[in-house]
């Protein structure tokens, strides 16, 4: 496990453009940057898992750093990360709020599978009306499709990171 964390944050700061110097010291690295383009598969909800705090942080930044993220995917308890009915305390983080900012920022296709948002009561207008619902209960910058984007995400992107079990 400890290998694994050991590639995640190696890869965090390749791409952030900083190295570790020492215990608790980063130094910008000089080295030609090359563009990435990133998958981002979200498996863990907001508040159960690190894996969406991870999972942000690491997408935004990418992006600050100028690669490019083809689509983050949101699949199992990762669909909770759009519901836009949750409210956590005022002295707490607002997952799905920066979830959207950052959607609505670098424009970014940021998708809940249909099957795994469905079994969580995740809805968008479409799917509400089709299911004989009143409302729908997705954030704004998300939308729901099936995992033929997560492959097309596999396919179009260099590398795609994985965030959860």
């Amino acid at each position: 496990m400890k290998s694994i964390y050991c590639a995640i944050f190696a890869q965090i700061y390749e791409i952030s453009g900083l190295a570790p110097v020492g215990t608790d010291r980063f130094e910008k690295v000089n080295r030609e940057k090359h563009a990435v383009k990133f998958g981002i598969m979200v498996n863990e909800g907001p508040y159960t898992h690190q894996a969406s705090d991870t999972a942000y942080h690491f997408t935004a930044a990418a992006l600050k750093n100028g690669h490019e993220i083809v689509r983050v995917f949101f699949y199992h308890d990762g669909v909770n990360n759009g519901s836009r009915l949750s409210v956590p305390p005022q002295d707490d983080r607002n997952i799905t709020t920066r979830w959207s900012a950052l959607g609505e920022q670098y424009d970014l296709d940021m998708v809940l599978c249909v099957a795994a948002a469905q079994r969580r009561g995740l809805l968008d207008e479409d799917e509400a009306k089709r299911a004989g619902k009143d409302s729908n209960n997705m954030a704004p910058g998300f939308n729901i499709s099936g995992l033929g984007q997560l492959i097309d995400a596999g396919i179009q992107a260099d590398r795609l990171m994985v965030f959860g079990d």
